[in-house]
């Protein structure tokens, strides 16, 4: 996995927790509103996992996901990719908002690379 400063490393973690927020609280909603959850799911799993590879790669706490869950992670995470960056392109230049998005980006960039050294 390639270095990457504190700074990026906490970044990324922090950026990656909120997501996972996000993501926890839609499938609260969801499910209270018997909607279906499954790609919430998926998701919310997948950057959990993330979160694990990179906390895991930087600080060396356990990670014990089973190959599937890893791919299937790596897979989830690689989708969300395109529309976050469709989503940074219509952002306002200098906006938090840009920035927060960048964040996200480079946060799932990384989980995505540490899980593919997870399991090599």
């Amino acid at each position: 996995m390639k270095i990457v400063s504190e700074e990026i490393q906490l970044l990324s973690i922090e950026s990656l927790k909120s997501t996972l927020r996000k993501l926890e609280n839609a499938y609260k909603r969801m499910t209270e509103n018997h909607s279906n959850t499954t790609l919430v799911k998926k998701r919310r799993d997948a950057v959990k996992i993330g979160l694990d590879s990179l906390e895991n790669a930087w600080h060396g706490t356990e990670f014990s996901y089973d190959e599937e869950a890893i791919r299937s992670a790596k897979l989830n995470l690689q989708s969300l990719l395109p529309s976050i960056q469709k989503q940074y392109v219509k952002a306002k230049e200098g906006s938090a908002q840009k920035t927060i998005i960048e964040r996200r980006i480079t946060a799932i960039e990384l989980a995505i690379e540490a899980l593919e050294k997870s399991h090599d």
